[in-house]
């Protein structure tokens, strides 16, 4: 077997970029292992210690139990549950729709179309009139109002539509040949075989909805049942006291006030992490697809 013997410069540029990117890598991970170990630390150990939290001050999972009992916090789980299911299926069925018309080549009005679409990329019309639409629209106080005014975005549609032109078009044409329909073309054959695409959106679109508060903020202003899961975290974490929070109740375990803060970012942040291993494997092939030069 032969070795590639490697010059002293190749190795130094190994040694720096394993440096810099285990740095990196610290910088990145550091914050969520700080608020695991804050949220399982006892609520009086953490009040007193400034610095670097490597262990948990303590242990007292109270915080959790507080969290997970909490009415407020297990509806507003619900509905972040529904707007990321029910919003991301939505997401992706419209993008899908929407990207299969404006890839196909023998459309007149394709160009022209993208023309106008990439235009509110850089323009729209402003929080106020946003507000009026959708509370014309009806959709003011419900929880639709986070999902069916941002159904597309842009950006993931130019994406999408990159990704459908380029399958070969003799796929396409021998579905036609087999009395294929556009319906059938697009679920059968484009799809398929544009999956790595497709669940980089499901994710980025996911996420968006998972953490999407300003929204709810807006057009939730009156029903608490119908806060999100982030909204709840925000107005939390807002609170100069724990005492005085009308989110969350510690009359019975005052000394957890603290770690419920901590131990809520956990528990709003872990779902969604957990999903990224199993799309990482698509998000070189998927993203990359949107860069390729028509």
């Amino acid at each position: 077997m032969m070795h590639i013997k490697r010059s002293r410069g190749e190795i130094l540029f190994n040694i720096i970029n394993y440096i810099v990117l285990t740095i990196v890598m610290v910088v990145c991970l550091y914050p969520i292992w700080h608020v695991l170990m804050a949220s399982i630390s006892d609520n009086v150990e953490i009040m007193r210690y400034q610095g670097i939290l490597v262990w948990p001050k303590g242990f007292d999972l109270g915080a959790y139990g507080v969290v997970m009992q909490n009415p407020a916090i297990v509806s507003g789980y619900i509905n972040t549950l529904f707007v990321v299911i029910v919003g991301s299926a939505l997401n992706i069925i419209m993008t899908s729709l929407a990207a299969y018309v404006l890839s196909r080549k023998n459309f007149i009005m394709g160009k022209p179309l993208m023309v106008m679409i990439v235009i509110t990329m850089y323009f729209g019309g402003g929080l106020i009139p946003f507000y009026f639409t959708v509370r014309d629209a009806g959709l003011d106080g419900s929880l639709w109002a986070l999902i069916v005014p941002r159904v597309i975005n842009t950006f993931y549609l130019i994406i999408l539509r990159t990704a459908f032109m380029s399958i070969p078009d003799s796929l396409e044409e021998a579905a036609r040949v087999d009395g294929a329909s556009h319906i059938r073309i697009l679920f059968n054959v484009v799809l398929p075989l544009s999956m790595p695409t497709i669940a980089v959106l499901i994710l980025y679109y996911g996420v968006g909805h998972w953490n999407e508060w300003f929204d709810a903020m807006i057009f939730l202003r009156t029903d608490r049942d119908k806060y999100p899961l982030q909204l709840i975290l925000r107005e939390i974490l807002l609170q100069n006291t724990m005492a005085d929070s009308t989110v969350i109740n510690t009359d019975n375990r005052p000394d957890i006030g603290e770690t419920v803060k901590y131990a809520l970012i956990i528990v709003s942040t872990i779902p969604i992490l957990c999903v990224y291993p199993f799309l990482q494997k698509y998000f070189v092939k998927g993203v990359m697809v949107g860069s390729v030069k028509e």
